[in-house]
C-alpha cells in the first residue's frame, strides 16, 4: 500500500452550549440522525433542525441519548454527513430531545439553503493554543489488523491527533475491538495499538491509541504540529 498524501486542517474549537462562535441561521428541515446511543445500541431516527451553522447544528425531537463526542450520522434529503456531538439537552429540562453537534465536514455541503458566513472570533485560537491534543482533519492511509484477522482492512482516517483518529469504514468494526494500525504520515509507516472506542454505521470507527513506539509517537507529534502551523 503506497503512502497517500494527507490533506489536513485543523478543526475547529468545541462548541460550547451559550458559547456560540459563528451566526446561526434557525431553520426547521426534517433529517434523519443515526448512530449508538449511550447504551451501545444503533438508533436511527427521523428528527428536525432547530438551527445551522457553517460548522455545526442544533437538532430538535431526538429521542436517544449518544454520548458527548460520540460521532453520529445526519442525512438531509440525498446527501449525508458526520458529526460530533458537543452537547445534550438532559432529560427533564427545556432543551430534552436537543443536540448540538459538530460538523466533521463543513466543506462538502449538506444544505441546499444559505447560511451566514463565520464571523471572527479571537478566542477560537486561545481555545486551540489550549488543546492538548488537537484534532486535525486528515486523510491519511491506514492498514487495520483485528486481533486474530489473517488480513489487514484498508481504510483512511478523516480525523486524527496523538490519542486517536477516526477510520472511514462502511462496516465498521464492533466497538471494543483490539486492533493493531499501520498509518502513513508523510514517508514513514508508523504503528500503534488501538482501542474502538466509536462505532457509526456507514461511517466508521473511533480509535483511541494504546500504545505506541517512542520514536513513532516523536514523527506523529512533528508531523500534527507542522499542520497546526501550516493552517493557523
Amino acid at each position: 500500500m503506497s503512502p497517500q498524501g494527507p490533506s489536513c486542517f485543523l478543526q475547529e474549537s468545541d462548541q460550547v452550549m451559550g458559547k456560540r462562535r459563528e451566526p446561526r441561521k434557525e431553520i426547521r428541515v426534517p433529517v434523519r440522525i443515526f448512530g449508538t446511543d449511550s447504551s451501545g445500541q444503533i438508533f436511527s431516527e427521523k428528527v428536525f433542525t432547530v438551527n445551522v451553522s457553517q460548522q455545526g447544528a442544533e437538532l430538535g425531537g431526538v429521542q436517544a441519548q449518544p454520548k458527548v463526542d460520540e460521532i453520529v450520522g445526519v442525512t438531509y434529503g440525498a446527501t449525508k454527513a458526520q458529526f460530533r456531538v458537543k452537547w445534550v439537552g438532559p432529560s427533564g429540562t427545556a432543551s430534552a430531545g436537543r443536540l448540538g453537534l459538530l460538523n466533521l465536514s463543513p466543506e462538502k455541503g449538506l444544505w441546499d439553503f444559505p447560511l451566514p458566513p463565520p464571523s471572527f472570533d479571537t478566542s477560537v485560537r486561545d481555545a486551540r493554543d489550549r488543546r492538548a491534543n488537537p484534532r486535525l482533519k486528515c486523510t491519511n492511509s491506514v492498514e487495520v489488523y483485528p486481533t486474530g484477522a489473517a488480513a489487514p482492512i484498508r481504510s483512511r482516517t478523516s480525523d486524527l491527533s496523538l490519542g486517536g483518529c477516526f477510520l472511514e469504514m462502511p462496516n465498521p468494526l464492533p466497538k471494543g475491538t483490539e486492533i493493531k494500525i499501520a498509518l502513513w504520515v508523510q514517508e514513514f509507516k508508523l504503528w500503534a495499538n488501538g482501542e474502538v472506542i466509536t462505532s457509526t454505521p456507514g461511517f466508521g470507527i473511533g480509535v483511541k491509541f494504546t500504545e505506541m513506539t517512542d520514536q513513532d509517537r516523536i514523527k506523529l507529534k512533528q508531523f500534527l504540529e507542522g499542520m497546526v502551523r501550516i493552517r493557523i
